[in-house]
């Protein structure tokens, strides 16, 4: 497995990053455990999770995910072979500072993460989202209180805009603290919105990229044709995600555009999976692209992404789906 620094910063990354939000709703646990056994033979050693998962879940499923990677860590031995990261903002409880990135919330949602993975420290833990009502300079006060006592080794954030992310690292330098050191932010061929400001900052300022989404949530396989409803047991279907999903990628304009790159892709005796996790990984700043699997033989085509060259043509072909695409406004929040 390929390895990539995380920005200007010592720690260094597989190029591939396991997700775990399907693990205890869309994937039972039995599943969940075949899935991480694969992973690690494939040399996929680092795994993203977060305190708010499974995807589609309730506050009464938050925190399952974790629950299942630490019974996993704890059967194979293996804490100290894996890069772990894990997240906090969203409501992982009912009452009173339950959510956010509070000084109360982060103190809380760590002590939760370390007891439900089994660990005594994470190696990079992310603010799942901004807390336009929280002062960022508490929130990364708070951050750094608990990379000093040990629980932390680096801490970074999620679905930042560029002008938050700039605050965000402002504040810390007034602060004299690290702040964050990465972002892991949505992107693919149907997304590439952060391409504008998000992407140019972080290479400017040494800041790793961690990628999610970049199948757009299975839709980037190339399994939907226009006309059809979505499948039962997808994201597009699941729970709480189902209608964020549909909103981000079950468009014609955007099942056609697959359709057709889909077609000059086998062309070329390739797999649609694999160029499309490739075209990712080959964009200047990405550090590492989070891939997921409801079944463990899916993970296969993820990883031959690192064996795939795209020449010129190839490239201008990937190139050419967003620019087909309708543009659409950019929301606020959660990305």
């Amino acid at each position: 497995m390929e390895q990539r620094k995380m920005g200007r910063h010592g720690l260094q990354v597989p190029a591939l990053c396991l997700g775990t939000m399907t693990f205890g709703l869309q994937v039972d646990e039995a599943g969940s455990r075949a899935i991480l056994d694969r992973a690690v033979d494939h040399g996929l050693i680092y795994l993203d999770t977060s305190d708010a998962y499974p995807l589609g879940g309730t506050t009464e499923t938050a925190g399952t995910t974790e629950e299942i990677l630490g019974r996993w860590m704890k059967e194979r031995g293996n804490r100290d072979d894996l890069i772990l990261t894990t997240k906090c903002f969203a409501p992982t409880r009912t009452g009173p500072n339950s959510w956010g990135l509070s000084r109360q919330r982060i103190m809380d949602a760590i002590d939760g993460s370390l007891r439900r993975l089994g660990v005594d420290h994470i190696d990079l833990y992310l603010a799942h989202m901004d807390d336009p009502n929280t002062p960022l300079d508490e929130s990364l006060r708070a951050f750094d209180d608990i990379v000093r006592a040990g629980k932390v080794r680096y801490v970074g954030c999620s679905n930042y805009s560029a002008w938050r992310l700039g605050e965000a690292r402002r504040t810390a330098d007034q602060l004299g603290v690290d702040g964050y050191m990465t972002i892991q932010s949505r992107y693919n061929l149907l997304y590439r919105d952060i391409e504008t400001e998000l992407l140019p900052l972080c290479r400017d300022q040494g800041i790793g990229m961690m990628v999610y989404n970049p199948l757009a949530g299975g839709m980037l396989s190339g399994k939907y044709q226009t006309g059809q409803p979505p499948q039962d047991g997808t994201r597009f279907t699941l729970g709480g995600s189902a209608a964020m999903y549909q909103e981000r990628y079950w468009q014609e304009a955007q099942i056609d555009a697959v359709m057709r790159l889909k077609s000059e892709v086998e062309k070329r005796g390739l797999d649609l999976v694999s160029v499309a996790v490739a075209w990712v990984l080959a964009q200047p700043g990405v550090s590492t692209a989070i891939i997921g699997a409801s079944r463990p033989e899916q993970l296969d085509a993820n990883v031959a992404a690192l064996d795939v060259e795209l020449d010129d043509e190839l490239t201008e072909i990937c190139d050419s789906v967003w620019w087909s695409l309708p543009r659409r406004p950019t929301t606020p929040g959660y990305r």
